[in-house]
């Protein structure tokens, strides 16, 4: 059986991810907390949690925001009330935008 083609991330991604399973796993040393007691409490493996303290591209990024949660880590440096303002509005603010993007088929001819 053929191994399936990787994916490719920018740096920028990687980077990030890599950061966040940094910054989670800080969070959860700091708290004296084991990988088995955050597995059990978000409902994941602990290979799972592993590979999101580790930044790997292929974990689950609701996952790896519910493991963030269970250690205390604030991703938006928003208190809970703060967040959902800024989901609302978030929201609002779609609303406004068109459903779907796309490409002009015919160019608009504007030269009178």
């Amino acid at each position: 059986m053929a191994k399936p083609a990787q994916r490719s991330y920018s740096r920028y991604a990687r980077e990030a991810a890599e950061l966040l399973g940094l910054m989670i796993h800080s969070a959860r040393v700091e708290r004296g907390l084991t990988v088995a007691e955050v597995a059990e409490r978000a409902g994941v493996s602990r290979g799972l949690v592993h590979r999101i303290e580790k930044g790997e591209m292929g974990s689950s990024v609701g996952a790896a925001f519910e493991v963030a949660a269970i250690v205390g880590l604030r991703l938006f440096e928003a208190d809970p009330t703060t967040l959902t303002r800024h989901l609302s509005m978030a929201r609002d603010k779609l609303t406004l935008l068109p459903k779907s993007v796309r490409r002009g088929t015919t160019k608009v001819k504007d030269d009178f």
